[in-house]
């Protein structure tokens, strides 16, 4: 039962760390998959590395790079029908056994689901030490967190639209609309049904997944206690290039601000369903179901209900008549 694990990278001091986190904090480590897109001034040493027959990797120059999702694209052509696909940022640090916590928690919930689905959200944060040789994980957080709307951005620049997360009171699993691009789990058949679009940049890049995702009948789940932790900011003692470094910008032939401005333009184009397939909406759900359930108007931007909208109040708790949910991770 093998996993894809996908990775974009760009200037990252961390990606060693995730990688070997991940092998590491593995209970079925001969399981895993890496695929892995870099795109540094000098890579990883892949050598070093005692799992690297399990890696598939790329060693880009950064002044290549066009986004996250160009990058993510780039890595599903390395999928090679493993059953399951997790795709991560490349700052990120696992739990112990989160392999075998992620598996049942979606057998789990497949036995409750009539519908494919993804688990994603945002997960609970860490910070690393200035020598990257220890990391501070933020476990106080047991509840389920969801993704909701944020106020100040709803069609902000056009149809795009910020996200942030929120907890809630419950610590069942909860169905909602909006993903994370840097934790999503699922089947691995999503690579091939729903494949990344590359012409995305950054804004943009959730909110077109979750159209795409709903509208071929796909549901989004939260589940509480996610195994695995991100580094959301950077400090004064791990800094790092994001891709609008202005000296890796300054030998573009195409800018991030271009790319910026293509990338919003493309998510007015899939909401006004003007992309062909692969990229394109789905013909299962509708675009206005979506926009209902989350309180908007997604075709004339227009905010119909601001607390459905920023608080999520549509998110439905997902419980089982057979096996409590609290009792899948004592098996």
């Amino acid at each position: 039962m093998k996993i894809f694990i996908s990775i974009a990278s760009y200037q990252d001091p961390l990606l060693l760390e995730t990688l070997c986190s991940a092998y590491t904090n593995a209970r079925f480590k001969d399981s895993l998959v890496f695929g892995v897109c870099e795109q540094a001034d000098q890579g990883i040493d892949l050598d070093s590395i005692v799992f690297k027959d399990q890696i598939k990797y790329e060693l880009l120059d950064p002044v290549m790079a066009k986004g996250p999702c160009w990058a993510r694209g780039r890595i599903q052509q390395y999928y090679s029908d493993e059953e399951f696909f997790l795709q991560i940022d490349s700052h990120t640090i696992f739990k112990a056994n989160w392999d075998h916590i992620l598996i049942e928690n979606y057998t789990w919930l497949e036995n409750t689901q009539k519908d494919s689905f993804v688990i994603s959200g945002y997960p609970r944060e860490f910070k690393p030490n200035s020598d990257l040789t220890s990391f501070e994980l933020d476990t106080s957080s047991k509840v389920t967190w969801g993704i909701a709307l944020q106020e100040d951005k709803i069609f902000d620049d056009g149809h795009y639209s910020g996200q942030r997360a929120f907890p809630t009171d419950l610590t069942n699993p909860l169905k909602g609309y909006l993903i994370a691009a840097g934790f999503l789990f699922t089947r691995g058949v999503l690579v091939n049904e729903i494949p990344y679009d590359p012409k995305f940049y950054f804004h943009g890049e959730e909110l077109s997944l979750a159209l795409r995702l709903f509208t071929n009948q796909w549901d989004v789940i939260y589940i509480p206690e996610a195994p695995l932790f991100h580094f959301y900011t950077d400090v004064n003692n791990l800094p790092r290039k994001l891709h609008w470094d202005e000296e890796d910008e300054k030998n573009r032939i195409e800018k991030w601000t271009e790319l910026d401005k293509k990338s919003k333009s493309r998510l007015t184009d899939l909401i006004l369903n003007k992309l062909d397939e692969p990229f394109g909406l789905g013909n299962h759900r509708t675009i206005e179901d979506f926009g209902a359930l989350i309180g908007v108007d997604m075709i004339q931007k227009k905010i119909n209900n601001l607390d459905l909208a920023t608080k999520s109040l549509s998110f439905k708790e997902i419980t089982s008549g057979t096996l409590p949910y609290k009792e899948i991770l004592l098996k």
